[in-house]
């Protein structure tokens, strides 16, 4: 290495610096004092008490704690499965269909909650659901009054209503990810396909999916990640009721660090939400790398 390369990565490094000390100081340092707390049972005044793996214990045996892990791996199926399902679809066929008022409407409609902050979604979902909100009166203007309810009260429908927000919101950000992906492939390739008899179904199994298969595998990644530690949408909704039908980690992190004053234990879950997120989206990335041409 000569002194010019040397001189070089010595800039380099000093361009780096300022970020990597913001990193350390917001993240690296709570998160070593998150592992810290962990081991202690502490109320976040008084004096802490040795308890070493006990909290971590408690996550894994304590329901309340256990389900609200269990409903984060539930709204996966709504943040992630529902809203990648519907944007290929959408996709699909706006692909053939190319241009006009309808391809202009359903791109907008399709875009908009992405514009629309989570707080705000979480509330207007709010007022559709409750027991005069547009969601029961179509039921009713149907004739399906029988189904109407107090969603976001009603403990069997409570996770799945909250879900369904999710679906919406990342719908958007799917949604254009994967139109971007689908904007990059050669317009030749579906007419071949045409040419050689192909229908619409095979020309998506065999040209936009596997073109496609990036994008997926980044709105996959980014929406997994916004299930498992959701909160904004739980909290403004629900608050993780009724009940706990739909505590979260996120909500719950929070109830018992500041109203329940178990310091630890909400530091035990932290910990414990974030060996799962990394456990469910290592492999996603593996995966996705894998199979890049």
């Amino acid at each position: 290495m000569n002194v010019r390369d040397t001189g070089r990565d010595r800039a380099g490094l000093l361009w780096v610096l300022p970020a990597l000390g913001f990193y350390a100081c917001f993240v690296l340092y709570p998160l070593t004092q998150t592992a810290r707390y962990s081991l202690y049972d502490w109320n976040g005044i008084g004096e802490a008490t040795w308890v070493g793996l006990r909290n971590y214990l408690t996550v894994l045996t304590d329901p309340t704690l256990r389900d609200s892990v269990v409903h984060a791996l539930v709204l996966i199926l709504f943040f992630t499965v529902i809203p990648v399902s519907i944007s290929l679809l959408a996709v699909a066929t706006m692909g053939r269909l190319r241009t006009g008022a309808f391809v202009s409407a359903a791109r907008t409609v399709l875009f908009l909650p992405q514009i629309i902050p989570l707080v705000g979604a979480a509330i207007i979902w709010t007022w559709m659901y409750s027991d005069q909100g547009a969601v029961n009166q179509v039921l009713r203007a149907v004739g399906l009054s029988a189904l109407a309810r107090p969603w976001l009260a009603d403990f069997g429908t409570a996770l799945a209503a909250v879900g369904l927000i999710g679906s919406w919101v990342s719908t958007g950000f799917c949604f254009v990810l994967l139109m971007v992906g689908a904007g990059k492939i050669d317009p030749a390739l579906y007419e071949a396909a045409r040419l050689d008899g192909a229908n619409a179904a095979q020309e998506f199994r065999h040209i936009t999916l596997p073109a496609l298969r990036n994008e997926i595998g980044v709105a996959a990644t980014i929406t997994t990640i916004a299930a498992l530690s959701s909160f904004d949408i739980v909290y403004v909704s629900t608050g993780g009721g009724p009940g706990f039908s739909t505590m979260v980690p996120g909500v719950q992190i929070i109830r018992l660090a500041f109203t329940t004053g178990e310091v630890g234990l909400s530091s035990a879950l932290a910990i414990v939400l974030l060996a799962l997120v990394l456990a469910v989206v290592l492999p996603m990335q593996v995966s996705n790398r894998k199979a890049r041409p």
